[in-house]
């Protein structure tokens, strides 16, 4: 397999273009863009409950307000420039937390996980090859995002503890022959690198997750770094666009929190399962230089729709 994946990757760099084009007719073939609207769709209903439950779990390890301010602050690598109406529920909902009752930590639970349960269906689509000769059993997708939510949990409270870590050296500055210098700037970097870094490995382990079968390390980074990449590029110029050209407001009025929320995240989602489709023909090219060492792309995988 080692030997597939570097003839896979010589053959990826040697016709980088017909690689692109692959990934795209594959894209159209499974309909990303479509499976992207139900993600997106289902990702809505769940981001406030799925941050509720984390917040009030974590709020018992580490102080609400620092929990908030983080939260505040990764929340824009989700809804760059709207993160604001999102936070603004999660802070109301921490302060009546003494209100949830099994009822409406049932419900929670269940809109929490209705997005990866989405997104593992997605993924059945987009690696059909993976589904045709293993299937995974219904109590592993059942129990499959609750599992997440624990990890995403795990996975803010150590950004979080990290984070501080940084802010505090970033008050600190460096005495050298004479001179002080500000550990600010250093401080915002590494901060910065810490939440690109994070992004990355979310992603990364939701392509070694969600796909049925056993998925490379290697592969997964592929399509995590891919994504992550994309995903940066468009923030920017989502943050760019809502600041200066946008009139959603004038055509959605109150609905526009909603409207600029759910568009960020149909952008989101795309670029998510277009890195999944990028493991997907690696795969293939891997298989097909494995199989017959051509020179050549192999047909694209059946989808059942042929």
């Amino acid at each position: 397999m080692p030997h597939a994946n570097i003839s896979a990757s010589a053959w990826i760099l040697s016709h980088p273009l017909a690689f692109f084009m692959q990934i795209i007719r594959g894209f159209r073939a499974n309909q990303g863009f479509l499976l992207a609207g139900a993600v997106a769709y289902y990702s809505l209903l769940s981001i406030v409950p799925l941050l509720m439950l984390v917040m009030v779990a974590l709020s018992h390890v580490i102080d609400q307000n620092e929990l908030l301010r983080m939260l505040g602050r990764y929340l824009e690598w989700l809804v760059p420039g709207n993160s604001a109406s999102v936070l603004a529920e999660v802070a109301h909902f921490l302060e009546h937390r003494d209100v949830i009752g099994w009822l409406l930590l049932g419900t929670m639970l269940f809109f929490s996980s209705l997005a990866f349960t989405v997104l593992e269906n997605a993924m059945c689509v987009i690696f059909i090859h993976r589904v045709a000769i293993r299937r995974r059993h219904f109590l592993v997708s059942a129990f499959l995002p609750y599992c997440y939510i624990v990890s995403l949990g795990v996975g803010i409270l150590l950004v979080t503890l990290m984070a501080g870590t940084l802010q505090v050296m970033g008050q600190e500055s460096v005495e050298l022959l004479g001179h002080s210098w500000s550990l600010g700037g250093v401080s915002g970097v590494l901060l910065y690198l810490l939440g690109l870094g994070g992004e990355i490995l979310v992603l990364s382990s939701i392509y070694l997750v969600m796909p049925v079968g056993r998925l490379s390390y290697s592969h997964a980074l592929i399509g995590g770094v891919t994504a992550a990449l994309l995903w940066e590029i468009a923030r920017h110029v989502l943050v760019w666009y809502f600041s200066t050209l946008s009139q959603v407001n004038v055509v959605y009025g109150s609905m526009t929190a909603t409207i600029v929320v759910m568009f960020s995240l149909e952008i989101a989602a795309t670029l998510l399962l277009f890195g999944a489709q990028v493991i997907s023909e690696y795969e293939r090219v891997a298989k097909n230089q494995q199989n017959n060492g051509k020179d050549q792309p192999a047909e694209p995988w059946s989808t059942g729709r042929d």
